[in-house]
């Protein structure tokens, strides 16, 4: 039982310093100031290239299959979004929720 205790007891311990490395890196990526100055924008990312979120079966970063989809998005800089061209988007520009993609 002491040998199980302390494995378990490691592998706690270990998760745990991960999660509390991690967390600054993912505060300054994605919070704080930089929210406020920036949006995500569906349907603008290339191939392998989004920020997160690429559908089913995705993970996150850099997992979109396909230039432009719908449904994985960048951060841009707040206000661009929509003025930027997507070529699956049914507008033919970036979108703020993801969408089906029409045929680019």
């Amino acid at each position: 039982m002491n040998k199980t205790l302390s494995a378990a007891s490691l592998a706690i311990a270990f998760g745990a310093a991960m999660s509390m490395a991690a967390a600054p890196i993912h505060a300054a990526s994605h919070g704080g100031a930089m929210k406020a100055e920036t949006e995500k924008c569906y349907g603008v990312a290339m191939k392998g290239k989004n920020d997160c979120k690429a559908g089913a079966g995705t993970t996150c970063a850099g997992t979109s299959k396909m230039d432009h989809q719908g449904n994985a998005w960048s951060m841009v800089p707040k206000g661009t979004c929509e003025k930027t061209m997507s070529k699956t988007s049914p507008t033919g520009n970036g979108q703020l929720m993801e969408f089906k993609e029409k045929k680019a």
